[in-house]
């Protein structure tokens, strides 16, 4: 579900408040407020108004229906004539976002008549399977989702039936992973999000990779979404090859962490590509076997090597930072960063705001950080298919609430007041980039959204 903003909710309220007040005036709800106001009819419930108006309605539809294919009124004496007639009604109970609904639906002598309105066989009307869809992909199981139903608006829906409702949307995934992707794109992150998968009588961990594309607007889209058993170099390779067959001809800069033969695996597809290690993960692994007393220690001898202003300013501090008792003390952290220098360094040649951009895989890490909010609630999944469809929905949801803050912020002129951003609060030995004073600026990006790269900009610096 997405929120809607300021023009499209007060277009809503002007259509509804039109709505209302033509009904006002036409009389219609004189007696109906006038049973209310005496408490002869509740709003809510199973004998409610919102119930009964909507039974009277698609009851009042099926029988126009059925007139429009017998060809006479009820009640017409000439309807011996005809060769068909009406023959009665038909018990049916329908489920609806406001409750299950029973109706009676009209049929005729033939049994040649088929409602639209409520077609045969249909157990839901329209927006119900929506809500369902909607609740699934903000992280609720199929049991919650019954339970949910049955308590709030009196529905009660097999654990069977609503399986079958949230896979109506895997056709819409399999067009989606296969759907032709743009020629270039300036920056590509891939990374990968390890999932609980039953496997026969076991349930094993199961990595679930993510690609997260940045168009030369700046904007980020989520490539595709593959499921493996483990995390592998092999596999990335593919799932290169495969981004290449669907259009992607081009990537100016790859960010991924420090997996073995990652490079090796995304310069099979494109040579001429730059691929950049993921900087925290560097440090993370870095100081993986530094004493606990010296963390803090190594963490700030370290800053000056990537905050340098290019490589070989970088290298000066590395070589100063290896000489000095620290870096003798800890020759892991030494090795780590000279076996990853290669693709440590080409960040530094990019000016400041676009560092910011490619240092770090950060940008996948938040979206893995909202899908993990989603996917804890399960034990586990049945199969790869079921992690693939609550991930697209929660991707499509995540997508939606993003181009709509970009709209509303495209909508809002240069002297408009903002929310405040505060910075959020972070952990001890956080490292971060710094970056030079930033000019004043009516609007700056946020740390998690991309600032808008061109290619030609690109270009420029990769040469």
């Amino acid at each position: 579900m997405t929120t809607m903003d300021n023009a499209e909710r007060a277009e809503r309220r002007a259509r509804q408040r039109e709505l209302a007040d033509r009904l006002k005036a036409s009389g219609a709800l004189d007696q109906i407020f006038e049973q209310i106001d005496a408490g002869q009819v509740p709003l809510g419930g199973d004998d409610g108004l919102l119930k009964g108006m909507l039974k009277a309605a698609l009851e009042r539809g099926l029988e126009v229906e059925l007139t429009d294919h017998v060809g006479y009124e009820r009640g017409d004496p000439d309807a011996s004539l005809f060769p068909n007639s009406r023959n009665g009604s038909t018990a049916k109970m329908v489920s609806s976002e406001i409750g299950e609904v029973d109706l009676a639906v009209p049929r005729d002598r033939n049994g040649t008549f088929t409602p639209q309105l409520v077609p045969k066989g249909a157990r839901r009307l329209g927006g119900l399977d929506e809500m369902i869809i909607s609740l699934y992909a903000g992280g609720m199981t199929l049991r919650d989702i019954q339970h949910h139903l049955v308590s709030t608006i009196g529905t009660e829906l097999s654990h069977e039936t609503i399986s079958k409702i949230t896979d109506q949307v895997a056709e819409e995934v399999l067009v989606w992973q296969r759907r032709p992707l743009e020629a270039l794109y300036p920056v590509i992150y891939l990374d990968a999000l390890v999932v609980k998968v039953k496997d026969g009588a076991h349930v094993r961990n199961k990595a679930a990779h993510l690609a997260v594309g940045v168009d030369v607007d700046g904007i980020k889209h989520v490539l595709g979404i593959w499921v493996q058993t483990s995390e592998g170099a092999r596999f990335w390779a593919g799932v290169c090859a495969e981004l290449a067959n669907r259009g992607v001809s081009d990537v100016l800069v790859v960010c991924c962490d420090g997996l073995t033969g990652f490079p090796e695996a995304i310069a099979a597809t494109w040579p001429q590509a730059t691929v950049q290690t993921c900087v925290v993960h560097l440090i993370r692994a870095a100081m993986r076997f530094v004493n606990w007393h010296d963390r803090k220690a190594v963490a700030a001898a370290l800053k000056p090597i990537y905050q340098a202003a290019d490589a070989d300013a970088a290298r000066i501090e590395f070589e100063a930072f290896k000489a000095s008792e620290l870096g003798r003390k800890n020759p892991h952290t030494v090795a780590t960063f000279e076996n990853a220098w290669e693709r440590f360094t080409p960040f530094l040649a990019f000016p400041p705001m676009l560092r910011r951009v490619i240092y770090t895989t950060n940008s996948i890490e938040s979206l893995n950080y909202q899908l993990r909010k989603i996917i804890k609630n399960r034990g586990h999944f049945p199969n790869d298919d079921a992690v693939i469809k609550l991930l697209w929905l929660a991707i499509c949801t995540i997508e939606d609430k993003r181009a709509r803050a970009r709209a509303k912020e495209a909508g809002l002129g240069r002297g408009a007041k903002t929310k405040s951003r505060r910075a959020p609060r972070r952990r001890p030995n956080h490292h971060q980039l710094e970056t030079s004073p930033r000019p004043t600026r009516p609007r700056l990006p946020r740390p998690n959204q991309p600032a808008p790269v061109t290619k030609t900009t690109c270009l420029t610096q990769k040469t």
